[in-house]
């Protein structure tokens, strides 16, 4: 996780563990932590109002080049788990995401994932453009970020 201060009110969805993120014994799957990161950057767009495939019809994706996660207490199946997002740090082509992954207050797993903007025609990276930034300043009104 960031090495950096989270602050403010983190965006809060929801996941329900399910039989297949678990392992043989009834754990959580190690790889299913950062699958939870994802479910809440796709529902943070939602709750934009910006859909998953929204930019990639404006010819953008946006690739996790870094993940890191921390597991501190087993998760098992049928656990409902807040999953927690703070905005990180944005930058000229890339931007951050910090997670918390909890039940019942609990902290089972928390980490960060990098995201760079990719061109989809060239595979290229590219400067985010003003839309981007635009969405990014406007999670920000609701969302905590990292200091």
């Amino acid at each position: 996780m960031s090495s950096a201060h989270r602050s403010g009110t983190p965006f809060v969805t929801q996941v329900r563990v399910r039989y297949a993120d678990t392992d043989a014994e009834g754990v959580v799957y190690y790889g299913s932590y950062l699958v939870y990161f994802e479910v809440a950057r796709v529902e943070l767009l939602r709750a934009l109002g910006c859909p998953i495939g929204w930019a990639r019809e404006r010819r953008l994706v946006f690739p996790a080049v870094h993940a890191d996660c921390h597991y501190r207490r087993p998760g098992r199946v049928d656990d409902l788990l807040d999953v927690r997002l703070w905005l990180g740090r944005l930058g000229r082509a890339s931007f951050g995401f910090d997670y918390q992954v909890c039940r019942d207050g609990e902290v089972l797993a928390d980490g960060s994932t990098r995201h760079a903007a990719v061109d989809v025609g060239s595979g290229r990276a590219v400067a985010l453009p003003a839309w981007f930034t635009d969405l990014w300043r406007r999670a920000g009104q609701t969302v905590g970020g990292v200091a």
